[in-house]
């Protein structure tokens, strides 16, 4: 079992503000109901699912101005450990609409703000200087402008020298910067996958070679490749398995791949085994489905999804 804490690391959050509107139509003034804000960023949906699952966490994000104050008021009412890194540039807010009359969800991003270079230097000094030493560090989300792209790889190195286990869960090239200096868990999706392995497309049959590939070249030691409603493809050294995602009615993937991620860390955090953990995070991931809006999981649903995954699920690998 791991002893230090599960460090998660967000440094593009977001003020997430969503409401209900009966109908969108191009020109008219829709009149919405009262919003509902919720803090934003995949580091920090982690760290509020971990708390979740009963553990302790501590989220370390970025905030600036008004916006900032008011998300990081929002994770301290979760119950979640805080530690920020104040920036000059307001936090950014996004805003989701459900159009009530079809059941469609609009979601509107907004670009990150641009950080400063001390900023930036104030993140990795942070984490440098964490005491206890985490056990994990989960880097997730994109990178901001002023951010250099290498910038998960400098995270990977730190979190090595501290002999913590780093998962970067983000895309592109901030993802490949930090695979090449070495990470412990991927999360990626397929067209993910595909990208870090340098090829156009892959075939369902050929994603188990293609991520043990990223193993041997010494990249991560785990992947876990998403697959949606198909569940997940656990790929290690020595092991695969097809772990499938328990039929559910889905209202809403978001905060899906974070409730998944944070139930697989976690899992290992508890000392069980990869293959327990996957199972957990397929678990959390879909019953995040199952509510609407940005809402994660609830742990009656995770229980009883685990339960049938332990029940039915190897049937459902093996068909």
């Amino acid at each position: 079992m791991a002893t230090g804490p599960i460090v998660t690391l967000t440094i593009n959050p977001a003020l997430d503000k969503s409401s209900n509107v009966s109908r969108i139509v191009p020109d008219n003034k829709l009149r919405c109901d009262a919003p509902n804000f919720e803090a934003g960023g995949g580091g920090i949906n982690v760290a509020k699912a971990v708390h979740r699952l009963g553990g302790n966490p501590i989220a370390i994000f970025t905030i600036g101005g008004p916006t900032g104050q008011r998300l990081h008021k929002l994770v301290k009412a979760e119950g979640v450990e805080t530690m920020v890194i104040e920036t000059k540039q307001w936090t950014r807010e996004n805003f989701h609409v459900l159009e009530t009359s079809t059941g469609f969800q609009y979601r509107f991003g907004m670009p990150g703000t641009e950080m400063m270079p001390t900023e930036v230097r104030s993140i990795l000094e942070t984490l440098e200087e964490l005491d206890p030493k985490p056990s994990y560090i989960i880097a997730s989300g994109s990178l901001p402008p002023g951010v250099p792209v290498d910038f998960y790889g400098q995270i990977a190195k730190i979190a090595n020298q501290q002999g913590a286990r780093f998962i970067a869960d983000t895309s592109g090239d901030a993802l490949r910067y930090a695979t090449e200096s070495g990470i412990y868990l991927l999360k990626p999706n397929i067209d993910e996958l595909s990208e870090l392995v340098g090829v156009e497309k892959l075939e369902l049959d050929e994603v188990d070679d293609a991520a043990r590939a990223l193993i041997i070249r010494g990249q991560c030691e785990i992947v876990v490749v998403s697959m949606g409603a198909m569940g997940a493809m656990l790929v290690t050294e020595d092991q695969v398995e097809h772990i499938p995602a328990p039929p559910v009615e889905p209202k809403s993937t978001v905060g899906a791949g974070d409730s998944m991620l944070a139930g697989i860390i976690w899992t290992l955090s508890q000392g069980k085994s990869v293959r327990e953990a996957v199972r957990m995070g397929v678990a959390c991931g879909t019953a995040a489905t199952m509510n609407s809006g940005s809402e994660l999981f609830k742990m009656q649903d995770v229980n009883r999804l685990l339960d049938w995954l332990n029940r039915y699920g190897k049937r459902y690998s093996a068909s």
